[in-house]
């Protein structure tokens, strides 16, 4: 990292009402075709500017392109059906949703992101981040009807998404992170195979490689569990030693008005941690103040040279506004840490 605490997004953000029906999850899209990828473009360009006017280090596409960040990747995989949806128990049953269901051997399709990662690397400066779904986060987000062992799935889709991941390397992205909020319910099962379907994912990559692992975004089921979660949240406290032992480079947590003891922080050792700095489940806007104190806190846990500022989660269900506002607070926040 070229200065201390450079700034970053989680992964997504609004998507302009031009493009899909705003504030909310599994918006439908309002044009289709070639408009339709044209829109996308316009709107990851859109956010690519927006990002640097607020002074983030390292931008991403902001997942403009994508209705779901899991989704998203699975439009491009055959095997799947995604016509007879099903009923199904997301994050240990917090929420219901309607799935796909894979019904033969998963085999991609051909690139997935290649045309957002090119439009992201040719129209900046800055480093870029893509973000992937992790394998434990996809196994948890759709039906099996196939292979019948949730932990042979998951290596089916690491193969997959290190495909991907590796075409994204060679257009020139220079983060690759794996979103697995599964991590933080499913903790037991990170250290058995969790870790090991994530490396499998990110195998022969040379570009820095991350996992994210939050409490979900601001949408009202999530906020409801984190209510049942008691005064403390110690949920990294059994997953971050088996991340710490792993070739991740990087940890993205949510810390910044939760429930974290910052102290949970001290045990990702070696690694960069992207500190959540930015509430995504309140439109109360952060001060830069607050900002550079998270950080100051981090610091009594985290080498100062491995803290990156960053948002808690995604911010795709919030006002497009209000997610700017917070972008400049997260960059002005980090300027003020720097001193």
């Amino acid at each position: 990292m070229t200065r201390l605490f450079p700034s970053a997004i989680a992964g997504s953000l609004p998507k302009p009402s031009w493009l899909a029906e705003a504030n909310k999850l599994w918006a439908p899209w309002r044009l289709d075709g070639v408009e339709l990828e044209q829109a996308q473009t316009d709107a990851t360009l859109l956010w690519i500017k927006l990002q640097e006017d607020a002074g983030i280090d390292v931008v991403g596409d902001g997942e403009q392109a994508r209705q779901h960040f899991v989704h998203g990747f699975l439009e491009q995989v055959d095997g799947i059906d995604t016509e007879n949806k099903v009923t199904m128990g997301i994050r240990n049953n917090r929420y219901e949703a309607q799935v796909p269901q894979v019904v033969a051997p998963l085999m991609l399709k051909g690139r997935v992101h290649q045309r957002e990662a090119t439009a992201m690397a040719a129209h900046t400066d800055r480093r870029t981040k893509f973000t992937l779904p992790g394998p434990m986060t996809i196994v948890d987000t759709i039906a099996d009807r196939y292979y019948g062992d949730r932990v042979a799935m998951a290596m089916a889709f690491a193969d997959l998404l290190n495909a991907e991941a590796r075409g994204l390397e060679a257009d020139g992205i220079d983060v690759i992170q794996f979103d697995e909020p599964a991590f933080n319910v499913y903790t037991s099962e990170v250290a058995e195979w969790g870790i090991e379907a994530l490396e499998r994912a990110t195998r022969g990559l040379t570009c820095t490689t991350a996992v994210h692992i939050c409490y979900g975004y601001g949408i009202e089921a999530n906020a409801t569990w984190k209510q049942t979660l008691g005064d403390e949240w110690r949920q990294y406290e059994e997953v971050f030693p088996a991340i710490s032992a792993s070739s991740i480079d990087q940890v993205s947590v949510e810390f910044f008005r939760s429930q974290v003891p910052p102290e949970l922080m001290s045990l990702l050792v070696g690694k960069d941690v992207m500190v959540g700095v930015i509430d995504v489940g309140s439109d109360e806007v952060e001060t830069p103040e607050q900002v550079a104190q998270t950080i100051e806190m981090a610091s009594k846990y985290v080498p100062v040279e491995h803290i990156i500022a960053a948002t808690n989660c995604g911010m795709a269900p919030m006002h497009r506004d209000v997610a700017a506002a917070k972008l400049a607070a997260l960059g002005a926040g980090a300027a003020l840490a720097r001193g």
